[in-house]
């Protein structure tokens, strides 16, 4: 087995046993890195020779009998975390020569538990997109291939689709994502791998940067169900700087895998059949139910009423979140400057012009209009008052099932020049997912089948709130019945 073929679980177990060192794991990276990010471009900068030095420090504090629950283990992180010393990008212009002096909560407490960090990858500029293509760096490359098509480059999904791509060839055993409304399901769902965004304040959003805060979570990315779960344990906790941070215990997410699904009560809701679905994509939800149904579980019929409204909803939001955290950029205080020797107006009409990308200026402009005097009560204050509406639909369905199964996406990966000029069929690859973010849920997406051309297909797991426990313990049911081991064509190692 080549080291980079390992899951983050049987790294860890490796390295306990002495078979392999943290290392002699990170240097195997580090050439994959080398190797396969020319093409991929899944990460915007790599730390070799800081990770070397964390990787030996690792192998040092295992001898000294000092391992962390992680320690040792390469990981990837998605360049909307703040990291001390290391530039910050968030994928724009505006911010590409930032460097924090300080470190995000949920990097700081994987660094604690003996994280090693290989790099910062690729996303959606401030996180604005579901295809890993508005990147100010050039887009990310999926690493899977159609079967039929193989020169064609598919996107990764997005944001996090540098995180996904990048676990997904093998070249990190684990990354951090954030998901505003599927930004960790949808590139997870793409690119053949495990991802969850956990409940509205399990991670803390301290020292990461923001695009839509009510909607925002950070969570993460990794081959398998059991791998996030360890993950999570280490990303989550209560954290005083952030008020919507949630002061409630960690569970030990990686045992609640082992628990079954026998005798709990999965939901289908009927509002998640739509016109015009792939009819491979309602096989695989039907298979899906089936392997829980066999496990012993019983599948429950529900509705979701307002879900129809959810896009729209998340589409008034975010935008208007995003407009809102935005401003903060203006060249004054920190990151790019444009002065041309006008005044200030004219300083941060320059800068932001030069800075932010289309897609970026487009929701800043969306939100701005739905936040404006004549517009607030019709667009704004009706989405809250949706969005109240669509969680009382789940708080509704929670007293009929324990979790709710549906697809992860309406589609496999696309062509990188099949979707961009087309906003609102960009927004529609978020349509299964944006619920989840609305209602503050845990959602979990599993890879559980190929399509016709080879690509992978996940399956969607939600969760009541802070029940990550459940939701992995539904995850590891399908991955076991899936049975998912097909790998991309591009990744480390491959011919």
């Amino acid at each position: 087995m080549r080291p980079t073929d390992f899951t983050l679980r049987g790294a860890v177990d490796a390295l306990n046993e002495g078979a392999i060192t943290s290392e002699e794991l990170t240097r195997s990276h580090l050439e994959a890195i080398e190797a396969l990010n020319p093409r991929l471009n899944a990460f915007l900068t790599v730390t070799a020779d800081a990770a070397m030095e964390a990787a030996k420090a690792s192998d040092a504090k295992r001898r000294r009998g000092e391992a962390g629950p992680i320690e040792g283990v390469p990981l990837a992180i998605k360049d909307l975390f703040c990291t001390a010393g290391v530039r910050t990008t968030a994928a724009s212009k505006i911010l590409g020569n930032f460097v924090p002096p300080y470190e995000s909560t949920v990097t700081a407490n994987l660094l604690r538990d003996g994280a090693v960090f290989l790099g910062k990858v690729n996303l959606d500029e401030f996180a604005m997109g579901s295809s890993n293509a508005t990147s100010a760096y050039g887009g990310v490359e999926n690493p899977w291939t159609r079967s039929n098509d193989p020169d064609t480059a598919l996107v990764p999904g997005g944001s996090s689709g540098g995180s996904a791509a990048a676990v997904a060839a093998r070249l990190a055993l684990g990354a951090t994502a954030t998901d505003t409304g599927g930004s960790i399901r949808q590139p997870a769902a793409f690119c053949g791998i495990a991802g969850i965004k956990p409940t509205y304040g399990r991670c803390s959003r301290w020292g990461t940067l923001a695009f839509a805060s009510s909607l925002d979570q950070a969570g993460p990315v990794a081959r398998t169900v059991e791998d996030c779960a360890i993950l999570l344990r280490s990303m989550s906790g209560f954290d005083p700087k952030d008020s919507t941070s949630a002061d409630i215990a960690v569970p030990d997410f990686a045992a609640a895998c082992a628990r079954g699904v026998k005798g709990l009560r999965i939901g289908v809701p009927r509002e998640y059949r739509l016109d015009g679905m792939p009819q491979e994509i309602e096989a695989l939800w039907q298979q899906g139910l089936d392997w829980l149904r066999q496990a012993g579980a019983e599948i429950v019929d529900i509705s979701l009423p307002h879900t129809k409204y959810a896009l729209p909803t998340y589409y008034i939001v975010a935008p208007a979140e995003a407009s809102s955290n935005l401003a903060r950029y203006d060249g004054v205080r920190y990151g790019e400057r444009v002065d041309a020797g006008g005044d200030l107006k004219d300083l941060y009409e320059r800068t932001r012009a030069a800075g932010f990308g289309a897609e970026v200026k487009r929701r800043i402009m969306i939100g701005t209009y739905v936040l404006s005097a004549g517009y607030y009560d019709a667009y704004y204050v009706k989405a809250q008052q949706v969005r109240a509406l669509i969680k009382r639909d789940f708080d509704e369905a929670w007293g009929k099932v324990d979790a709710i199964l549906t697809p992860a996406t309406p589609s496999a990966a696309f062509a990188a020049n099949e979707k961009q000029d087309d906003p609102v069929a960009m927004y529609l690859n978020d349509v299964f997912t944006v619920t989840a973010n609305l209602a503050g849920l845990p959602g979990l997406a599993v890879p559980a089948g190929l399509d016709a051309r080879g690509l992978p297909l996940g399956l969607q797991v939600i969760g009541k709130p802070f029940d990550e426990e459940t939701v992995f313990a539904v995850g590891t049911a399908i991955e076991q019945a899936a049975n998912f081991t097909a790998l991309p064509g591009v990744r480390a190692g491959a011919a």
